[in-house]
Parts: C-alpha cells; sequence; structure tokens
C-alpha cells in the first residue's frame, strides 16, 4: 500500500524543511504547494496589479489559493496512481477542517482510503517567538505581509484538529522547536515507515 503524508503547519513551522529532511532519505515524491504555485501566483498577482510577493492577503486568497492546492494535488494524486508515495507540503487549513476532502481526492484516481495509507505530520513550535524568530531569520520576501500584520496572522498560529477519517495513529504533532533537524527526522521517518532508513 503506497503512502500520501501531509505535513502541515503554520508558516515559519519548519514543515517543508522536515519533509524534505525526509523524502531526501526515503527517496520519496515531494510536492510543496508554495513551489509548483509560484510562476502562476507570481504571474496572476501581478496582471491584477497587486503585489507578486504577496501570500497571505485576501486578494491573493481570492486569486491563487485554490488553484494552488489544485496544482499541488494533481500532481502528488498522479504520483499516488503510480503506486509511487507521495510528500505534500502546505497549510490545507480550510481542507483539514473538511471531513470528507481527503476522500473526495483520492477518488478522482479511483482510490480510496483503503488502499492509500494516508498519514499527517502536523508541524509546530513551541511559542509565537519561535514563529517570529523563523519567519525573520529565513529573510524571504514573500514573508514581508506576516511581518506587517502580525497580528492577523498570528491567529494561523494555533493548533489545529485534523477532521478527516483517519486512525489515531496515522496523525503525529511534531515540537520542530529543537534545532536538531537529525532527531526529529528520525522520529517523523519511523512514524511514517515503522523501520528505521540509512
Amino acid at each position: 500500500m503506497n503512502k500520501l503524508v501531509f505535513f502541515l503547519g503554520p508558516a515559519g513551522a519548519g514543515k517543508t524543511t522536515l519533509a524534505k529532511a525526509v523524502a531526501s532519505r526515503s527517496k520519496t515524491a515531494f510536492f510543496d504547494m508554495d513551489i509548483l504555485l509560484r510562476p502562476a501566483a507570481n504571474l496572476i498577482m501581478t496582471m491584477h496589479g497587486l503585489d507578486p510577493s504577496d501570500r497571505d492577503s485576501a486578494e491573493y486568497k481570492r486569486l491563487c489559493r485554490d488553484l494552488g492546492y489544485r496544482i499541488t494535488m494533481d500532481a502528488a494524486l498522479d504520483n499516488i496512481s503510480l503506486s509511487a508515495d507521495a510528500f505534500v507540503v502546505g497549510p490545507f487549513t480550510k481542507e483539514t477542517a473538511d471531513p470528507e476532502w481527503i476522500s473526495s481526492e483520492l477518488s478522482r484516481i479511483g482510490r480510496s482510503l483503503l488502499d492509500v495509507e494516508v498519514k499527517v505530520v502536523m508541524v509546530e513550535l513551541a511559542n509565537e517567538d519561535l514563529y517570529r524568530q523563523r519567519i525573520m531569520g529565513r529573510q524571504s520576501h514573500l514573508d514581508q505581509w506576516k511581518l506587517e500584520h502580525w497580528e492577523k496572522f498570528r491567529a494561523s498560529l494555533s493548533s489545529r484538529s485534523i477532521s478527516w477519517p483517519l486512525p489515531v495513529s496515522n496523525v503525529i504533532t511534531i515540537d520542530n522547536s529543537n534545532p536538531n533537524i537529525e532527531e526529529t527526522t528520525r522520529t517523523v521517518q519511523d512514524f511514517i515507515y515503522g523501520v528505521k532508513l540509512q
């Protein structure tokens, strides 16, 4: 049974870094929504006279958000249909609140939760200050809106639950505050595969 693993969490939690670390060991296909959407988002925002580096405003969400998720899931599902494993990275806030979303996505390729093992790695940090430090530290122009509108953005940092009908054992919450990425990577790969990878 192949695996579809979601790395979820707020901006700055380190979900992309963690997913890449595990994927590099397992040689798993890796799909980051930010990377896949970026060329289209830059063009769409520019065409509408908006800041192409904006990834957080209401205008961005109206014009680009759903497209990003569609592009990402189409690519991941194409790999799942080939019986390959896939790691998917993104917030997926609205999607994880819909109990039927994951089954609906799998049905696009004639699959279900009975023949694809779906797991969720929820990546978090211990406190708000760490999020701010990490976001400031990566010095990305894509984070400008977050830092300028911190009071709005901070609402996205709260913990959330997954409404998909998955076994409790298929969801793990990772406190990624530890700067030792090796230790955290081992924990996540053991959760995903149940065996230690080289």
